[in-house]
């Protein structure tokens, strides 16, 4: 049964040279009848009890107070939320009057989109904010009392150096945040960056380099308090991300909105993805065109496998058998002990899990299991 549910807000002040996500610059888009047709869908889920919420984008504080309003009592008007209420946010559009919102109806966690603390490298990335933005955003969630903020990061950027890197790490720990998310950058296709590289405008590290940045944030950030929990995210325990460990161990989930994705039952279902397409089908045929897809038992067990071992804890064997009614060695005993050998996984305390060699290819053990 699902206890946690992602929404998607697909607008944008501006488009990030990097990002593939489902988004739309938010000049002259129907925007009210975008966050009508939302509503219209959240009203098909019956209400209930949830563990978690995540919005997400896109940029979900790019729409004003009215719109954030509206869409805010609809979501508490149906949900009780028992854990996590996330909204990710950009720290130019944090204003006090919209944290003031968040904050009324019940949001308890903001995932804050910084990726860097370099004003010339967010400049590269295409981000609409700066280095005051940020400061200024996290001055207004400590003054709301909103202190349970993660900071999103990225390395292996262009241009990006160790001393960037540094900055970052010096910044975490004055601003002391109780989360921490740094990924590296993935040069997606259709996106500004792939382009620029493919004509030969820009490049990033090889993989040595960005696996040396990697180890190293690994290593600063356990002494600065923030164990790795997750390839790439970081927090004291009582702080890890719930949401997004609903994905990792496989758990059911709804999603809303344009282009989103939910695992309900065994099936996972992919909302239509343009924004007009989407409000269309909720206007006229009072539901959404979406493309499902049933998950046979071999499928179930491989996704089992590759999402929980993104997880330092790894996948629980004992939760794997009962889930699955198969000894985990019978399905994946050759794959696991050749993993094993090449010193990527190791087995221990009822779980199976990857090394600090296997983190850096994560990526290919994940490929062995899809077999």
């Amino acid at each position: 049964m699902a206890e946690s549910m992602y929404i998607h807000i697909p607008f944008c002040n501006r488009i990030c040279t990097y990002c593939d996500f489902n988004k739309v610059l938010i000049d002259n888009q129907p925007v009210d009848a975008y966050v009508d047709a939302l509503i219209k869908e959240l009203k098909q889920i019956d209400p209930q009890t949830l563990r978690t919420i995540f919005v997400g984008g896109g940029t979900p504080t790019a729409l004003d107070e009215a719109q954030l309003e509206k869409l805010l009592i609809e979501i508490n008007n149906r949900f009780t939320v028992t854990e996590e209420f996330s909204f990710e946010a950009n720290p130019d559009e944090l204003t006090m009057a919209k944290l003031d919102l968040l904050h009324k109806y019940g949001v308890n966690r903001i995932s804050l989109g910084v990726q860097t603390f370099n004003n010339e490298l967010l400049r590269v990335l295409g981000r609409s904010h700066n280095y005051d933005d940020i400061f200024r955003a996290i001055n207004h969630l400590e003054e709301i009392g909103l202190t349970n903020y993660s900071i999103d990061l990225m390395y292996n950027l262009p241009g990006e150096t160790m001393a960037d890197i540094e900055d970052s790490l010096k910044y975490i720990s004055e601003l002391k945040p109780k989360h921490i998310s740094w990924y590296s950058l993935i040069i997606e296709p259709h996106t500004v960056f792939y382009n620029r590289i493919r004509k030969g405008q820009m490049k990033v590290d090889d993989d040595e380099a960005e696996g040396e940045k990697y180890m190293h944030i690994i290593k600063a950030l356990d002494g600065l308090g923030y164990p790795q929990y997750e390839i790439s995210n970081f927090s004291a325990p009582e702080y890890e991300s719930e949401h997004n460990k609903t994905y990792w161990k496989n758990d059911e989930y709804f999603g809303v909105g344009a282009g989103s994705h939910g695992y309900i039952g065994g099936r996972r279902y992919f909302n239509i993805k343009p924004v007009n397409h989407y409000i269309q089908s909720m206007e006229q045929e009072g539901t959404v065109v979406k493309e499902t897809l049933e998950l046979k038992l071999k499928e179930q067990m491989e996704e089992e496998m590759f999402l929980r071992l993104r997880m330092n804890r790894g996948v629980d064997i004992r939760r794997f058998e009962e889930k699955y009614g198969r000894s985990i060695d019978s399905v994946y005993g050759k794959t696991i002990e050749d993993e094993i050998s090449k010193g990527n996984l190791e087995r221990s305390g009822g779980h199976i899990y990857l090394t600090e060699a296997g983190r850096l290819v994560g990526n290919s053990v994940f490929i062995g299991f899809l077999n």
